[in-house]
């Protein structure tokens, strides 16, 4: 039994607190890596759920690599999203509190990949972004656009 599944057995849909890694993974052009999801098809950072004995890195270089192909080296924290507005319910009515810890990375290797998790994975202008963006990336998106300082805390 994995560790959320343990959890929950425990504890049934109450709110547990999660943590997520992704990157935001750009190309020499400067574009960013956005997956289609095959859940919501909506486009999103390539990203998931931290696992028992790893550290924050670590499990943004295991979800990117799972969900592109790519294996990260050099990531740099871009931000840290935290608080009531990023809880959440899954379809099946599990409650989650999410820390989420988005790094960025120009600096990797290997060919992209599609798994069952994206319909699709593309490059794209900050300047020329989908208009169907995942929902719970929209404060991430709206980061990269900014000029706030790094890292952003929220």
């Amino acid at each position: 039994m994995d560790y959320v599944q343990h959890i929950r057995s425990m504890v049934g849909k109450e709110k547990i607190i999660m943590v997520v890694a992704g990157a935001v993974v750009f190309d020499n052009d400067h574009r960013v890596l956005l997956q289609q999801r095959s859940d919501t098809l909506t486009w999103g950072i390539p990203g998931g759920f931290m696992e028992l004995n790893e550290n924050i890195q670590d499990t943004a270089r295991r979800e990117v690599h799972e969900e592109t192909g790519l294996k990260m080296r050099k990531l740099e924290l871009f931000g840290v999203y935290s608080g009531p507005e990023y809880d959440k319910t899954f379809p099946n009515g599990d409650q989650v509190s999410l820390v989420q810890f988005f790094f960025t990375c120009n600096d990797y290797e290997g060919n992209l990949l599609i798994n069952n998790e994206s319909i699709s994975m593309e490059f794209f202008s900050l300047s020329e972004l989908p208009s169907n963006l995942f929902s719970d990336h929209q404060m991430l998106f709206r980061d990269l656009l900014s000029n706030r300082g790094k890292p952003i805390i929220s």
